[in-house]
């Protein structure tokens, strides 16, 4: 396995450039050869700090549907139309996918993106081959399908008119409230039971929320989503994911109670994970954000890995071990009964699921 490089102060990039952003520095991914710092050229010179843009590539994509064996996970296949994400969680688990596209999972992953710009028409095929079975097809476990690209692009919508056409049922995890402009889909998939949503409230608090998720919707939006999506009949789960220790794990009982008055029918957790250069990114960033905790929150963390900030192992890797994990899903489970979302969310239906004729089908000739 490809180590990482220990952070320097050359990774870091200029506070003013990336003001917005949650990765405060652009280390090489683990499997380039070649490093890149910034240095001082000793000329003593004020620079002119432009603002970190956005950009967004499109790729052709091949195959759509990934397909997993993980006991950790519901699903056993998903699909993201975007890889990297603007929202800039700091502690999103999905950074180090960016390393296999020669990019830093740091910054790189949310300010350089590709979008599968044939995402629709992939997907369209895939169900249709004879080999295919119907099972729910998750959206949003990787990146969000809601990030701001989505609001111009639409390629999270044209999958959803594939999947509505199909009648093949979808479970959508979101921190996005881009997914309102989709009620018309999801309010009619789900009157069939074809769609349920996740939303990922992680705190009460706009302050933490904007450190931690700098361009994600604050809490107070995101609990109006789970109430427009549960009054348009919509199943939503509130996602307490992730937990930090030490920061936001005072906030269980609250987080449910809003969830359950915004109209969740659910409520699932998971405790905050820090695969491969995830680790050194959110420590640096508590140092810098939270620095009166941070070693509280990476030895919590350590003390739930066996001494490591994140061990991968399935059964683990979720939740942690040890009394303070214990602990936490002791306090959330017995809230979750207290706030009545200790209900399983409905299942979704697969016996629905057809092609839809085409044009030149036979099936036109008797239309």
């Amino acid at each position: 396995m490809a180590e990482l490089r220990p952070l320097t102060d050359g990774h870091a990039i200029d506070a003013d450039a990336r003001r917005g952003r949650g990765a405060s520095t652009n280390q090489p991914g683990r499997y380039e050869t070649a490093d890149r710092v910034a240095v001082d050229d000793g000329w003593d010179l004020p620079d002119e700090v432009a603002q970190i843009r956005t950009e967004v590539r499109p790729e052709t994509a091949r195959s759509l549907i990934t397909y997993n064996r993980s006991p950790d996970l519901p699903f056993d296949r998903s699909i993201n139309v975007y890889r990297g994400c603007e929202h800039g969680c700091v502690y999103c688990f999905a950074r180090p996918t960016h390393a296999y596209l020669g990019l830093s999972p740091g910054l790189d992953f949310e300010t350089r993106l590709t979008a599968r710009v044939n995402a629709a028409e992939v997907l369209e095929r895939e169900l249709r081959s004879r080999r295919y079975a119907p099972a729910t097809i998750a959206i949003g476990t990787n990146t969000d399908p809601y990030q701001p690209a989505e609001h111009k692009l639409e390629l999270t919508r044209a999958c959803l008119e594939v999947l509505r056409d199909y009648r093949h049922p979808v479970a959508i995890v979101t921190k996005g409230t881009g997914i309102l402009r989709d009620l018309d889909i999801l309010s009619d998939m789900a009157a069939q039971g074809l769609a349920s949503v996740g939303v990922s409230v992680t705190t009460l608090s706009p302050d933490i929320a904007r450190r931690m998720e700098p361009r994600v919707p604050p809490p107070a939006k995101r609990l109006a989503v789970i109430r427009a999506l549960a009054e348009a009949g919509v199943p939503v789960r509130l996602m307490a994911s992730p937990i930090v220790p030490g920061l936001t794990d005072t906030e269980v009982e609250a987080i449910l109670e809003a969830g359950r008055d915004a109209g969740a029918r659910g409520a699932s957790w998971i405790m905050l994970r820090l695969p491969q250069e995830v680790a050194p990114l959110v420590e640096t960033w508590l140092r810098e954000a939270w620095p009166d905790r941070a070693d509280k929150i990476l030895n919590r963390l350590r003390e739930m890995h066996g001494g490591k900030l994140y061990e991968a192992q399935w059964g683990r890797r979720m939740r942690g071990e040890g009394v303070y994990a214990r602990m936490i899903a002791a306090r959330f489970e017995a809230a979750r009964r207290r706030v009545g979302l200790d209900e399983r969310m409905p299942p979704l239906r697969t016996d629905l699921f057809r092609h839809p004729p085409r044009v030149g089908d036979q099936l036109g000739l008797f239309d």
